[in-house]
């Protein structure tokens, strides 16, 4: 399909270093990370003595009863901090590293969106005052980049420490804060609600986990909650907006986000769909994750 296409963003402060045996090696900024990952099937390039000796921080896992890897802790080598920045070049932005604020192996930046951000905020500069939805918002990169496209960004996600979080770096970014609605909420609520209230946006960001959970307690599962989401941001989405789904679940591919985009949304003026990758000093390309855009103009 013409439509189709695999994206491999470029930033100088981020590199993919190598992968493999379920593990990625990754430099933020000017520190290094070896992290789980699940879809490295293949076998590292580099032997595992210059992972070791490269690695300023180490995650590791702690096994549960069903076998999942995402839990567990950092190990830092002396002298490294729990905390850094590191930049993005549209907007001249800044984003802040952290190890320690969770027990998981995220670190708060995810490189391979930086295409969807590029999309985002080249959208929010051809429009006059736009309003954005971030739903799923997490540490506020898609936030970042409409912000400094000029856009009002309302900033939904359930979680009140990463919506400090999102607002440090906006505060580091030096973009006006007064642009922002921070919201913490479950997202699937809270577009009910806007619906009601009859609002309209002219981007909307869907970001959805496979699962999760809203501040009290409602639980959110991608394949039960999506077709909804969906339904509803097709009532908010401006006739003229744009939309970025992105996708995480193994095995879900980009073709079932462009279908699931379609029964709601009907055919758009524009689509692109995809995956996102980063390939690693080596050439080795590492997916990580699906997207779909559209422009209903």
């Amino acid at each position: 399909m013409k439509n189709l296409h695999y994206l491999n963003p470029q930033l100088a402060d981020y590199e993919l270093i190598d992968s493999g045996n379920f593990a990625k090696l990754e430099r933020f900024g000017q520190y290094i990370t070896l992290r789980p990952e699940p879809q490295a099937l293949w076998q590292p390039s580099l032997p595992a003595e210059e992972w070791d000796r490269l690695a300023d921080a180490v995650f590791e896992r702690a096994k549960t009863a069903s076998g999942a890897d995402e839990k567990g802790h950092w190990q830092l080598r002396k002298g490294m901090p729990e905390r850094w920045t590191m930049g993005y070049e549209n907007g001249g932005l800044r984003m802040r590293i952290r190890l320690a604020l969770t027990g998981f192996k995220h670190v708060g930046v995810f490189p391979e969106q930086a295409e969807n951000w590029d999309f985002i905020y080249r959208n929010c500069l051809e429009k006059s005052s736009p309003r954005v939805l971030n739903l799923f918002a997490y540490t506020g990169g898609a936030t970042l980049a409409a912000r400094a496209g000029g856009a009002e960004v309302t900033h939904v996600d359930s979680v009140r420490q990463t919506v400090s979080w999102a607002r440090d770096n906006l505060i580091l970014s030096e973009l006006a804060e007064d642009g922002v609605r921070w919201i913490v909420d479950d997202a699937l609520k809270f577009v009910r609600r806007e619906v009601r209230r009859g609002n309209k946006y002219d981007g909307i960001i869907l970001d959805p986990p496979a699962y999760g959970r809203g501040p009290d307690g409602e639980k959110w599962v991608l394949e039960q909650g999506l077709d909804e989401m969906l339904d509803l941001c097709s009532q908010l989405l401006d006739r003229q907006g744009f939309m970025v789904l992105n996708l995480y679940s193994m095995g879900v591919s980009a073709l079932v986000a462009r279908t699931a985009v379609h029964a709601r949304f009907g055919a758009p003026a524009q689509e692109q769909f995809g995956e996102l990758f980063v390939t690693d000093r080596t050439g080795k390309e590492l997916p990580l994750g699906v997207y779909y855009r559209l422009n209903r103009e």
